[in-house]
C-alpha cells in the first residue's frame, strides 16, 4: 500500500493515478477491521506488533489485506494489562510506551494505526529524512497542526488536488488524532476505530457532483423585485427551501473536536450507531418488498 499511499504528483508513474478519497477511507476502514479481529475476535488476542503501511496489501478492487504477521505477539490474558517483550518494529511506527517500556498492549497497535491513517489522509511517509527538519517525523509534524483548526485543510494530500469532502476530512483527522495519544489508556479501542471508519468509508464522495452543485449555484442571479424584496430564482419556482440531507458543503470542526477525546469516541459510536440504523432499516424494507403477499 505504500506506493499508493505516498506518491506525490511529481514522482507518480503514468499509469497511476492518486488514490481518491474514498478508496482512501475504504482501504482504512478494512485495514482496521483486520486489526479488530485479532484484538477482538481471535482467542487470545493477537497483537500485531508491526502494524505499518508495507504490511497491508491491496486486492482487487483496493480491497486491504494485512500481511507479515513474523512480530505478532499473543496478548494479556487474564489479569494481566500487557505483555512485556523486546521492543520490535519500525521506527515511526512505533507506540511511544511500547518503545520505552517493552510493555506491549492492543493500544499499542492503535497507535501505529493511527500514524498509517496519517499517511493516507497526508500523502507522507511516517518517517521521511528528504523533508526539511521538523517535518521528518509524520506525528511530530501533525501533533500542533492538530491544535489549530485553520491549518487541518493544509493537512490533506495535495495529490487529492482538493477532491474530497471537508467534514469528511476533519472526521477522519480526528479518528488519527485519538489514536495517536501519548497515553495509551487515551487511545480508542480499535472497535470504536472501525465503527467511525465505517461510516466515513459508507459516505461516498463524488467530486463532479460537489461541482456540478456549486455551478449550479452561482448560476442563480438574485434580483430584487418593484417591492425592494430579494428573491432567487429557487424561490421564484416555488423551492420549499429546505436545505438537502446531504451536506458535504466546507465547514470547520465542532470546537474541541482536536481535543476533547472522550467527545471523539462518542462522536465516532454515534456515526456508527447511525450507520447501523440505516442499514437495519434498509434490510427491513428490502425485506418487505421480498415477501409474498397473501391474496384473499
Amino acid at each position: 500500500m505504500q506506493r499508493y499511499i505516498t506518491c506525490t504528483v511529481s514522482n507518480l508513474p503514468p499509469d497511476k493515478e492518486p488514490l481518491d478519497w474514498n478508496t482512501r477511507m475504504k482501504i482504512a476502514a478494512g485495514a482496521a477491521k483486520g486489526l479488530e479481529y485479532l484484538h477482538d475476535k481471535a482467542q487470545p488476542p493477537v497483537i500485531y506488533r508491526d502494524f505499518k503501511s508495507s504490511n497491508i496489501l491491496l486486492g482487487d478492487d483496493f480491497h486491504p489485506k494485512l500481511s507479515d504477521f513474523g512480530l505478532a505477539k499473543l496478548g494479556p490474558v487474564g489479569d494481566k494489562s500487557h505483555v512485556s517483550t523486546r521492543v520490535m518494529g519500525t521506527y515511526g511506527y512505533c507506540a511511544p510506551e511500547y518503545a520505552m517500556t517493552g510493555q506491549l498492549t492492543v493500544k499499542s497497535d492503535v497507535y501505529s494505526f493511527g500514524v498509517v491513517l496519517l499517511e493516507l489522509i497526508t500523502g507522507r511517509k511516517a518517517i521521511d529524512s528528504t523533508r526539511p527538519h521538523g517535518e521528518q517525523n509524520l506525528v511530530s509534524w501533525a501533533r500542533p497542526l492538530f491544535n489549530d483548526r485553520r491549518k487541518l485543510p493544509k493537512m490533506a494530500d495535495p495529490g487529492l488536488q482538493g477532491r474530497y469532502p471537508m467534514r469528511g476530512l476533519y472526521q477522519a483527522l480526528a479518528v488519527a488524532s485519538m489514536c495517536i495519544q501519548s497515553e495509551a489508556a487515551s487511545r480508542p479501542l480499535i472497535a470504536d476505530v472501525v465503527t467511525a471508519l465505517s461510516y466515513l468509508a459508507s459516505q461516498i464522495y463524488d467530486p463532479n457532483a460537489i461541482h456540478a452543485s456549486k455551478k449550479a449555484g452561482g448560476d442563480q442571479r438574485s434580483r430584487v423585485s418593484d417591492s425592494g424584496r430579494t428573491l432567487l430564482k429557487n424561490d421564484e419556482a416555488g423551492s420549499s427551501g429546505h436545505k438537502s440531507d446531504r451536506d458535504d458543503s466546507p465547514r470547520e470542526p465542532p470546537p474541541g473536536i482536536l481535543n476533547d477525546r472522550e467527545r471523539m469516541v462518542a462522536e465516532a459510536k454515534m456515526w456508527g450507531a447511525n450507520l447501523r440504523e440505516k442499514t437495519r432499516a434498509a434490510a427491513n424494507a428490502q425485506g418487505s418488498l421480498d415477501s409474498p403477499t397473501e391474496i384473499g
